[in-house]
């Protein structure tokens, strides 16, 4: 059964007239074929009993041709494309409809309620579900992004020195993942400097690197259709006691929480066992994001590693676990990988060294 059948044989049995789904990334993952339509229409129906449809912009058209085996509706730039839809789909009622509320804007429902005046329905939480158990074949592709996420932080090592900036790197970082083949990285690459790591999402910028401090990288890239997500925080001189302290404790953290991932777990133990050795210590309030995420097709998927999760940790399951711990104006750590769990245990898609590096 292939995974647009399972999506209609859900249809089939919520007796629900049709699937529309909306989001590229899903559009993706139920058939192999990945367009970004910007500001432009992309919808994939899905119906019980008859072919898929997918309505796309005229310019994705010949591509879709040939890597698609469904119906395919395209419209140009200058036509009305809620026009062409509802002109497109076949003349019935259409009740019952599984929509994704958690892709849909306030424009596209505006135009989908014009359309249809059925009763919606989220199938978001059932395509979260589809993609939660990744395949031998998806953990495979995962284990090469994380393979090239393993080059892209040693290119960002190499080029650590007093005299370039953390744009420097990684505009370094990303033109040698270019010259490797990769199509582009999994988010906005991450190098930040000093007090600028104490900031959990910082931003880089022209901002030299800093002797006697730590460094964070935070990267991934997206390969073979599958994303890689890490982050390292490295030594730049010989930075204090005190910052080295709060590197192995944030080590400790993760390592903590590694140990104790396996199948019958829950993702709130898991995020505890992370945050009871941060808060132990008496650094508590720094930690103040979530442990992990899914990862898959999008660097960040369902579900979260948190606090109040109570989904039991399954075999084929991939997710990030990354502890952080960021003291404002001092320093900042993170520490991650991300990886898939196996009947005993958990694997990691990135093998850099977590051992405090000095450069």
């Amino acid at each position: 059964m292939t995974k647009l059948d399972t999506i209609a044989k859900l249809l089939q049995e919520q007796e629900a007239d049709l699937a529309i789904l909306s989001n590229p990334m899903t559009i993706n993952y139920l058939t192999g074929y990945f367009c970004d339509p910007h500001e432009r229409l992309l919808f994939l129906f899905v119906f019980p009993n008859r072919e898929p449809l997918l309505f796309l912009p005229e310019l994705d058209l010949l591509r879709a041709k040939t890597q698609l085996n469904v119906s395919l509706i395209a419209y140009a730039d200058d036509e009305n494309p809620w026009q062409k839809i509802k002109s497109s789909l076949p003349k019935q009622a259409f009740d019952q409809l599984l929509v994704e509320f958690d892709h849909l804007n306030l424009s596209k429902y505006q135009g989908l309620t014009d359309i249809f005046s059925g009763h919606f329905e989220n199938i978001t939480p059932t395509i979260n579900q589809m993609k939660l158990i990744k395949t031998a074949d998806e953990i495979d592709k995962m284990l090469v992004a994380g393979q090239f996420a393993d080059r892209a932080m040693q290119v960002g090592f190499d080029q650590i020195s007093l005299t370039t900036t953390e744009t420097d790197i990684i505009a370094q970082i990303e033109f040698a993942m270019k010259r490797e083949g990769i199509p582009k990285m999994s988010f906005e690459t991450m190098v930040l400097t000093g007090k600028n790591a104490a900031n959990p999402h910082g931003i880089p910028g022209k901002n030299q690197l800093e002797n006697n401090s730590l460094l964070l990288f935070d990267l991934g890239v997206e390969t073979l259709g599958y994303t890689s997500d890490m982050t390292r925080t490295v030594a730049l001189g010989q930075p204090d006691q005190f910052k080295k302290d709060i590197y192995q404790l944030c080590l400790e953290a993760q390592l903590t929480a590694l140990d104790m991932i396996k199948p019958g777990v829950t993702a709130a133990e898991i995020d505890q066992a992370a945050r009871s050795v941060i808060e132990k210590a008496g650094y508590g309030d720094f930690f103040n994001h979530r442990l992990g995420h899914g990862i898959g097709m999008e660097v960040h998927e369902f579900p979260s590693i948190m606090a109040g999760n109570d989904l039991v940790i399954q075999e084929g399951m991939c997710f990030s676990v990354e502890p952080g711990i960021y003291i404002p104006d001092k320093v900042g750590v993170r520490i991650e990988d991300c990886g898939y769990v196996t009947k005993h245990g958990f694997k990691l898609f990135t093998q850099t060294s977590k051992d405090l590096l000095y450069f």
